[in-house]
């Protein structure tokens, strides 16, 4: 049976989900986080993507993107393909790495918009890894409580809708 074909958001804002292969660990430790950050910043420049929101759980990543120069299917076969190499060496090992390919959802407005940003930052909190969303380091979250210049996260549209 052919796969369903992925719907396409006018907005050009999508939820994004990898999860391990089996409910395998993604991130095994500290370097595992930073090394998909750092690829997610690497393809953010070749690809013109927008990260709006992110957070690393361990077995499987949310992410809040909206796309630019390229497709979903190409920032993903990028940011997969680096990662999961990189993740190969460091454990020896070979392979799929993240289940079936990535799950998207569009975003098409600004009140679904706000819920998905919310879930994301919640995700942590829900899964009993912290107290508070400041609390997880490997989340967007503490980039909207106090913004920098060249952070990964593009927080002025977020922010945009809720002032």
């Amino acid at each position: 049976m052919p796969r369903q074909a992925r719907a396409k958001s006018e907005s050009g804002i999508y939820h994004v989900m990898l999860r391990g292969i089996n409910g395998q660990q993604i991130f095994e430790d500290e370097e595992d986080n930073e090394k998909f950050l750092e690829v997610l910043r690497d393809f953010k420049a070749v690809s013109e993507y927008s990260v709006l929101a992110y957070c690393l759980m361990g077995n499987h990543v949310h992410l809040l993107i909206k796309v630019g120069k390229e497709g979903l299917e190409k920032i993903f076969k990028r940011i997969g393909g680096r990662y999961v190499y990189w993740y190969n060496y460091k454990y020896l090992r070979r392979g799929h790495l993240f289940q079936d390919r990535y799950k998207s959802e569009p975003v098409e407005d600004d009140a679904y918009f706000l819920t998905v940003l919310r879930y994301i930052h919640q995700n942590p909190v829900k899964a009993g890894l912290c107290n508070t969303c400041g609390d997880y380091v490997y989340s967007s979250y503490g980039e909207y409580l106090t913004p920098e210049e060249n952070s990964l996260t593009d927080v002025e549209f977020a922010l945009g809708i809720m002032s």
